[in-house]
């Protein structure tokens, strides 16, 4: 059997060989859905039959996270995989875009994963486990220093990060809110060409 892709939020960059699903009905999309109603409008997919998910540039435009990330959860199949692509929050690109209703930065992701809400129950049911995120910064500004270093630049200056790319894995049965399963993401610098 062909593996199920999901293009959630596709606009214009229809992908040939996955299910493209976005909000306007254009060419080439195979399902209308608002993502913003996931809390009370489920998605037309089965439980537990996409294998991949792609979100390229949908994330930073939406104002309801969690009920997405649940629903997506709720049609992976379990250890699908999602790779989220979004403007790192402490740049320009993620600002100025009137369209954007959030800044996403790498401590973001880990929100989409049970672990994180050991504090407080906002009633989400979904469960992703962040594989890595990968940072993409410009050769010619950061070549020849080390991870470390680029990071620490990151963590204090506008502009470095061209864009952010996160890889998640749904995890099923999901697991306990608990403070000791709660981890880092695994962070690595890439460059972009």
């Amino acid at each position: 059997m062909a593996e199920r892709r999901l293009n959630v939020g596709c606009g214009r960059n229809i992908l040939e060989g996955w299910i493209n699903l976005d909000v306007m009905p254009l060419p080439g999309v195979d399902i209308v859905a608002d993502l913003e109603r996931c809390a009370d409008a489920p998605l037309p997919i089965a439980d537990n039959s996409i294998d991949e998910f792609l979100l390229s540039h949908l994330l930073e435009h939406i104002r309801a996270p969690l009920p997405m990330m649940q629903e997506l959860h709720r049609v992976a199949k379990p250890e699908a995989m999602a790779t989220i692509r979004v403007p790192h929050g402490a740049s320009d690109d993620g600002s100025e875009d009137p369209t954007h209703v959030r800044l996403c930065f790498p401590g973001t992701f880990g929100y989409f994963g049970q672990p994180y809400y050991w504090r407080a129950d906002y009633g989400y049911r979904g469960d992703w486990d962040v594989v890595r995120i990968l940072l993409l910064v410009e050769r010619a500004a950061y070549a020849g220093m080390d991870a470390k270093a680029i990071i620490e630049h990151i963590r204090t200056h506008r502009n470095v990060v061209r864009e952010m790319i996160c890889e998640m894995k749904a995890v099923k049965p999901i697991r306990e809110p608990l403070r000791e399963l709660q981890t880092q993401p695994k962070i690595e610098i890439t460059f972009a060409n």
